[in-house]
């Protein structure tokens, strides 16, 4: 298998529109899952809360490969990945569980903790300039490390930086879709 390019993110449009961007998100399409992200982090580690995580960022696809995890399996996973010290390590635990992959394990972690985490999908990507969608820890990891700084960098959050930037994709013609699918 080949080798995931190392991507130059390039944010695609003026920083200093990521607020009215992401005051465009229909915020109240994600706060179901922020609320369920929270009762994980406070020790609920129910499959119920990850399956309103999963339809909100798949908008329930592949929700019968995500039921084939048990119940310990899925509080398990959880519990590891809430308590684990590295963003790797948190990561790679939900990747375990079948029909979790890495912007659905991105979109877990950021319900549980959106001020530490951001979501990673094609929008996002098209955002920052990324033409080929991969997805590997790795490619998160930097994608992390370059949205922590940009929304530092911004005086915004991880949250509203994440809205803007799937705003931005969003709103754009489909003949000006540039971000494709691994």
């Amino acid at each position: 298998m080949a080798k995931p390019p190392k991507h130059a993110f390039q944010l695609q449009f003026d920083a200093l529109r990521i607020r009215e961007l992401a005051s465009r998100y229909p915020c109240g399409d994600d706060l179901e899952a922020l609320q369920a992200g929270h009762h994980i982090a406070s020790g609920d580690y129910t499959r119920a809360n990850v399956e309103t995580i999963f339809v909100w960022k798949t908008g329930g696809r592949g929700i019968s490969r995500l039921r084939r995890n048990s119940d310990v399996e899925s509080h398990d996973a959880l519990r590891l990945a809430v308590t684990a010290q590295t963003e790797r390590a948190a990561l790679a635990v939900l990747c375990g569980l079948c029909g979790v992959e890495i912007p659905v394990a991105s979109a877990l972690l950021t319900a549980i903790d959106p001020e530490r985490y951001t979501i990673i999908d094609f929008r996002a990507l098209e955002s920052l300039g990324v033409k080929r969608s991969w997805h590997t820890v790795e490619s998160y990891i930097g994608y992390l490390k370059h949205c922590r700084k940009l929304a530092h960098q911004n005086a915004v959050s991880l949250r509203d930086l994440d809205r803007a930037l799937w705003q931005w994709s969003k709103e754009r013609p489909l003949s000006q879709r540039t971000c494709l699918l691994p």
